[in-house]
């Protein structure tokens, strides 16, 4: 397999932000690595697949100055497992009680309760992205409540949140995603956790899913995706939910929570507390 790489010179805060933006929303997504040499910074990239280029400026677009790199340097590498090398450079991430960890850092989560292995591969969050240390802190303040009951994790890409949901809050979860790989990488990811009877999956695109129909009402529905399908599901994530049910909602610019969480006030949810990190915002509310 031909891996791609590419390498940005950036400041610190530009390599995290755009490792962010690259492995959360490129599908699939690559692995990444930040450096520093000496006072400089760098993110390398590695692509499993070569990006279609003018999608790969586009999800950088709000960091114009770094598009022309991204691309420049774009260039294939000799055979090697690339993939294995940058996630020895993916560093675990405490969010809450949670401390999100590679298998390479497999000896620093022993003894944790709350310790959740999961690599960088072929499906979204390896908790480096800030919606995802959102939702943690979520269900970490929600873990400090009474009984929720089962879970619904919509999108749930890698199962990082589903394995937060079914080590903490005493219930069942049922994870989803409109991506077949995605709910094998999380079923594996489950079953490498310990939770596996705790979790169930299935493939669906929203809540209309008989699965979910018959699971329903939930106590808890997370929904780590991003602000405009979230607007559109408002409607449908209410049908799945109770009074007093909780929900949890990311993949949230700052600038655009205002509107998202007044869509859902407009369903009869109330803000319980707002997460911020960098340019995200996770909302947790409830019905």
């Amino acid at each position: 397999m031909t891996v791609y790489k590419t390498t940005i010179p950036a400041t610190e805060t530009d390599a995290n932000a755009l490792a962010n933006l690259l492995t959360e929303t490129l599908d699939p997504p690559p692995a990444v690595s930040i450096s520093e040499t000496a006072g400089e910074w760098a993110l390398e990239a590695y692509f499993s697949e070569l990006p279609n280029r003018d999608v790969f400026a586009g999800v950088i677009a709000s960091f114009p100055h770094h598009a022309l790199e991204l691309v420049k340097n774009l260039a294939p590498l000799e055979e090697e497992d690339w993939v294995a090398k940058t996630q020895r450079g993916l560093h675990p991430i405490e969010s809450g009680r949670f401390f999100v960890h590679g298998s390479h850092d497999r000896a620093l989560g022993a003894g944790r309760a709350y310790a959740i292995e999961i690599d960088a591969g072929q499906a979204f969050g390896t908790a480096h992205h800030g919606t995802t240390r959102g939702c943690l802190l979520a269900l970490d303040t929600l873990a400090k409540s009474l009984h929720i009951g089962d879970t619904l994790d919509l999108g749930t890409g890698s199962g990082v949140l589903a394995i937060a949901a079914a080590k903490t809050l005493r219930g069942n979860v049922l994870a989803t995603d409109i991506d077949p790989v995605a709910i094998d990488v999380a079923r594996a990811n489950c079953a490498d956790n310990g939770v596996s009877a705790l979790v169930s999956f299935v493939v669906a695109d929203g809540v209309k899913h008989p699965s979910i129909a018959a699971r329903a009402p939930f106590g808890l529905v997370i929904a780590n995706i991003l602000a405009a399908p979230l607007l559109g599901l408002a409607p449908s994530i209410t049908s799945v939910v109770a009074p007093g049910s909780y929900l949890v909602l990311s993949g949230i610019l700052e600038s655009q929570a205002r509107e998202v969480g007044g869509r859902y006030m407009a369903q009869g949810f109330r803000l319980v507390q707002r997460f911020p990190d960098a340019e995200w915002t996770t909302l947790l509310m409830r019905y």
